[in-house]
């Protein structure tokens, strides 16, 4: 039995119109001689809606009844989309991410599938020729319902195509695959047309809004071929693979941004050993997940430290610094929220020198500050002044020459 598994996102299935070019995919993959699997998101605009109206019932809904509420989204999306297929004569079922089921830890908002029963799967896809999945929920050990965090549904389509050894998982968006930066402020972005799992990792972690990064983990360590792809056209997209030689041999990939920063600065706190771990601990013991780090150098005892977490967490994380403020001994905390975060993205760092020398000299000739600075083996990630994002995610994409087709590899 061949599998593939389609996964669609809320924009793709916004209206009946929609959901009718989502039906001509799927007619596609049938007349190939595939059994389909398809993974549907809320429609767009639905789960805000639901977000709104759980804030109108409860200042501070219970998460394990916001996960019930919102699974109700891709609820609709699947018993639609049924209709829609059994209406034209194709054997198809919806199902739902406890009937499967997809089981998941109890973290409710973000909870992580821990395995899925695909022998029922294959059983029932026996007997229908489309099985439509809601996407971005599960169940945990006590049947409660649970879901995946925002583009969850990535992660559902990923995780059912690596339980079903399906020969790939095509990732449907607006967009036309994975572009080496975001061309809604770079008009010279270029579509990839492929792109290794350890870039696509670091641009999704970065800011790239394309895949939940999750859902690129699973991919990788499942080894699941995915191809993402745009809904509204039938050109090829993005393949995610695992890298080759070729790849290595471009300098750098992509260029990422996120604004979803806030830096913090504790003034002139001890420096002496401990003081990190006191500062970072309650931190982790909170939940609150902190990005960039720098400590300056000591000055009679002092120093200050900087770090940057999620803007969402930002009041969270003044409130356990606030409580750590006078061990600390520090003199001042000061949050900023003006501030992004932008990435350079290539497993071609690791085989060639100069990267952050180009991309610093690129900044300066834009008089653009770097405040804070992290690398990874095939990242290098620079904190800036928030309202220079779109100039400096264009002069990097310009100095990396990313606009240029890459020259072909000798052989």
């Amino acid at each position: 039995m061949k599998v593939v598994v389609q996964k669609f996102g809320g924009t793709s299935v916004a209206d009946l119109q929609c959901m009718q070019q989502v039906q001509a995919k799927v007619q596609r993959k049938l007349d190939q001689g595939y059994r389909v699997i398809v993974v549907l998101s809320a429609m767009a605009g639905e789960t805000d809606r639901l977000l709104k109206m759980a804030r109108e019932w409860s200042d501070t809904p219970a998460p394990s009844e916001l996960d019930v509420l919102l699974t109700t989204g891709e609820q609709i999306s699947v018993a639609l989309f049924s209709m829609l297929l059994q209406n034209s004569g194709i054997k198809a079922r919806s199902m739902l991410g406890f009937q499967i089921p997809i089981h998941t830890d109890p973290s409710y908002g973000q909870a992580r599938i821990l395995d899925i029963n695909a022998e029922q799967l294959h059983e029932l896809l026996e007997r229908y020729n489309v099985l439509v999945v809601a996407g971005f929920q599960g169940c945990d050990c006590n049947n409660h319902l649970t879901t995946l965090g925002r583009g969850g549904s990535d992660t559902s389509a990923v995780a059912l195509a690596g339980a079903l050894n399906a020969e790939v998982c095509e990732i449907y968006t607006d967009v036309a695959g994975v572009y080496t930066t975001d061309p809604n402020i770079c008009a010279q972005a270029r579509k990839l047309p492929r792109i290794a799992y350890d870039e696509m990792l670091e641009m999704s972690s970065m800011g790239a809004k394309v895949l939940q990064i999750r859902s690129v983990e699973f991919a990788k360590k499942y080894n699941v071929p995915v191809h993402v792809r745009s809904t509204f056209s039938d050109e090829p997209g993005t393949l995610l693979v695992q890298e080759d030689e070729d790849m290595e041999a471009v300098l750098v990939s992509g260029i990422a941004y996120d604004k979803d920063q806030a830096r913090i600065t504790l003034v002139d706190v001890f420096d002496e050993p401990g003081i990190a771990a006191s500062v970072f601990e309650p931190l982790a013991s909170a939940n609150i997940i902190v990005d960039m780090i720098v400590q300056n150098p000591s000055r009679e005892g002092r120093t200050d430290i900087t770090f940057t977490v999620p803007r969402g967490d930002l009041d969270r994380t003044m409130q356990v610094i606030d409580r750590l403020k006078e061990n600390l001994g520090a003199r001042a905390i000061l949050p900023d929220t003006k501030v992004c975060k932008v990435s350079i993205i290539g497993v071609g760092m690791r085989n060639h020198s100069g990267v952050a020398a180009i991309a610093f000299k690129a900044l300066q000739s834009e008089d653009i500050n770097i405040m804070i600075i992290s690398t990874s083996e095939i990242k290098i990630s620079c904190l800036i002044q928030e309202k220079y994002t779109e100039l400096a995610v264009r002069t990097l994409h310009e100095a990396f020459g990313l606009d240029q087709e890459p020259a072909a590899a000798e052989s």
